[in-house]
């Protein structure tokens, strides 16, 4: 595999997800992938789970089968700003990603994107989620610029236009082509809602290679390049995985 790491999945604790933690572990030892996010939907949205949740994910091992997991959240960009969880929820995650979802009626371009301007600034959050969402418009430089700037990565989203967001194709292939221009860590997931879609990157590749955007800049191909991607954040580093991975080449 290409890309031993899947940054962005669900399970059945957001209800329209059919998948639990174990069925991720399980799954991703069978095929190969090394380390997964779990990253549900923040409370914002209809259907996610409380915010007790992401307390409590610290009782869930980091490894299970010889397969790591990062303790995260897909956190929602709020209409009023910020985020829909506490920082002290936040601050005890392994990753933070952070989109626009259904609980914020879409404005305008400038709104959406001064939204995300103030996330991306607040040092809260990791990776901005699927950024090419048609029904979000943003200002894709001033974020991408911004996002570089304060070592944020930009996702490319392997659900987008094949399970949900249809019609993103073409504004992911641009978020794509500006991030190459610009130099954006670049964070890989694929947004699985049931466990089989995991590390399945296949709209993820056909976004790179239109794109010509190349490798370099994906954090995906190690575990041990995403840990040094979320230590570079001020993450502390997690020792039961460092001890696991060794270094990248």
């Amino acid at each position: 595999m290409r890309f031993l790491v899947d940054l962005h999945t669900h399970t059945v604790a957001s209800d329209h997800a059919y998948s639990t933690i174990m069925d991720y572990f399980n799954y991703a030892a069978e095929i190969g992938v090394q380390m997964f996010a779990c990253t549900d939907h923040g409370p914002a949205v209809a259907d996610a789970p409380h915010k007790w949740h992401f307390r409590n994910l610290r009782v869930v091992p980091h490894i299970v089968n010889n397969v790591a997991m990062l303790r995260g959240v897909e956190a929602n960009i709020m209409p009023s700003g910020g985020l829909d969880l506490e920082d002290d929820i936040l601050s005890r995650l392994d990753i933070v990603l952070a989109g626009f979802h259904p609980n914020y009626t879409p404005t305008n371009k400038d709104e959406h994107t001064r939204l995300m301007l103030d996330v991306i600034k607040s040092g809260k959050v990791d990776v901005i989620a699927h950024p090419g969402n048609p029904h979000y418009p943003i200002d894709l430089e001033a974020v991408l610029t911004c996002a570089k700037q304060y070592n944020v990565a930009i996702e490319i989203n392997s659900s987008s236009s094949v399970n949900t967001r249809m019609g993103s194709h073409d504004n992911c292939v641009q978020v794509a082509r500006l991030a190459k221009k610009i130099g954006n860590v670049i964070s890989l997931g694929t947004d699985a809602h049931f466990v089989t879609y995991l590390g399945n990157f296949d709209e993820s590749l056909k976004v790179i290679e239109e794109a010509e955007m190349g490798y370099d800049n994906i954090i995906n191909n190690s575990p041990a390049k995403v840990l040094d991607f979320l230590e570079s954040r001020g993450h502390a580093p997690i020792k039961s995985l460092r001890r696991f991975f060794t270094p990248y080449p």
